[in-house]
């Protein structure tokens, strides 16, 4: 077997042109959507456990919720293998376009679908269908918009994916601020109500006009040029050839899918209810990390196209590994600002978030590059990101310290700098061969 080889250190790196950045921010807008909705199901999940999972008992309700936002990350590996082997087989382009527009559907379905109390057994079922389809729609969106992005632009394949993050942060600040605007706008009761709803059906309404402009992206290049030698066994090929790519993009992936998961499945709750910080400072808090973090990442892939990306990724990796628990005990300690906190652990995790897309990107040849990115990143994202909860309540029970969970965004760090060591060298002026 010989690994894939990716560029772009020591080259000459030529601007993006017009028609480039046209293609990225077309790739971009599924994920920015696909994120927004993920979230905002997080942000009212205690109003539609309320209008869809009646129960005596208001925490068997809520459990039930999440349970739907767990099957969601369980849909991911499974939605990002079968829409990667869609992609590699039949090209970028269909695959990309009936992933948003079925996510749009779904959006605009949970908006829409009456509680319980209506439609019975049905509503809760027609819930979860819903959500499984947004979760395997998810699982192909951000691999599928990294490949296009580095086959429309392998020269400047570090900026045009630290774009593509970008955006989908972008989505995460929107789901925040539509968040902000309801409650503000409205009556708590309301809220409950319908108000939940209005952020859904604004979700389909930005979906509909994104499926609109997504319609005029063009097939991608590198795919073009493979002449109709597209491989008819994607995830064979990928498995037989290229396992080790796979286990060694996971490992890239796993600082990515374990801050995530810990930063926005875990802290928010933890830093009111136990440790006892106001709600506004933690909102406060979590929007200016997020900025923080989407400036850092769009610095660090823009430099992945001057420096070799590995190195940028051991350097994040490691310095994440180095101030995350010292991080998490002065901020459960009460020892510091949470806001200027969080900014510098997203800051350093910035480093990673910016490079990570173009770095998988390199592992994998086209034939079999969008099954491989969305196999590797999504089963990392689920192991690591949906039990990351979990995870911190058992080592803060295990250990006694509130500031336990940063053991777990270490242990993923660490794995990171680690694979690290097992990324090929760039050396070629290509992305890998077809």
């Amino acid at each position: 077997m010989t690994h894939a080889t990716y560029p772009l250190s020591g080259q000459a790196t030529p601007s993006l042109n017009k028609a480039q950045w046209r293609i990225i921010f077309l790739a971009s807008l599924g994920g920015s959507l696909e994120f927004y909705d993920f979230i905002i199901y997080g942000i009212f999940v205690q109003y539609i456990s309320a209008q869809f999972f009646p129960a005596n008992d208001p925490y068997v309700s809520l459990i039930l919720s999440f349970s739907v936002l767990a099957l969601g990350f369980l849909a991911r590996p499974f939605g990002g293998a079968v829409l990667g082997i869609l992609g590699d087989r039949y090209g970028r382009r269909p695959v990309f376009i009936g992933s948003l527009g079925l996510t749009t559907l779904a959006t605009i379905a949970i908006g829409l679908l009456p509680n319980y109390q209506s439609w019975g057994i049905a509503a809760p079922l027609l819930l979860v269908a819903f959500r499984l389809v947004q979760g395997i729609c998810l699982g192909g969106e951000l691999p599928g918009a990294v490949t296009y992005a580095v086959e429309a632009a392998p020269a400047r394949a570090g900026l045009a994916c630290g774009f593509i993050i970008f955006c989908v942060n972008v989505g995460v600040l929107i789901a925040t601020l539509v968040n902000l605007g309801i409650q503000y706008a409205l009556p708590p009761q309301d809220v409950a109500d319908y108000g939940w709803r209005i952020a859904f059906l604004l979700g389909g309404v930005i979906g509909l006009v994104s499926f609109a402009l997504r319609r005029k992206l063009e097939e991608s290049p590198e795919f073009v040029n493979l002449h109709g030698k597209a491989t008819r066994h994607p995830l064979r090929e990928l498995m037989r050839h290229h396992g080790r790519s796979v286990l060694v993009a996971a490992g890239v992936a796993a600082i990515i899918a374990g801050f995530n998961g810990m930063l926005y499945g875990f802290v928010p709750a933890f830093l009111v209810k136990t440790l006892h910080y106001p709600a506004p400072d933690v909102a406060l808090a979590m929007t200016v990390a997020l900025v923080v973090s989407s400036v850092g990442l769009i610095l660090a892939g823009w430099a992945g196209d001057f420096v070799p990306g590995r190195l940028i990724l051991r350097v994040g990796s490691l310095g994440m590994v180095v101030v995350v628990v010292p991080l998490f005990a002065l901020m459960a300690n009460h020892g510091a600002s949470i806001v200027l906190v969080l900014s510098l652990l997203s800051l350093v995790f910035s480093l990673a978030s910016g490079i990570w897309p173009s770095i998988l990107a390199g592992l994998f040849p086209t034939q079999v590059r969008f099954t491989g990115i969305a196999l590797s990143y999504n089963v990392s994202v689920t192991l690591l990101s949906g039990f990351a909860p979990l995870a911190a309540t058992a080592l803060i029970a295990q250990t006694g310290m509130n500031s336990a969970p940063a053991l777990y965004i270490a242990a993923s760090a660490a794995l990171t700098f680690w694979c690290s060591f097992l990324i090929p060298a760039r050396s070629a002026s290509a992305l890998p061969p077809a």
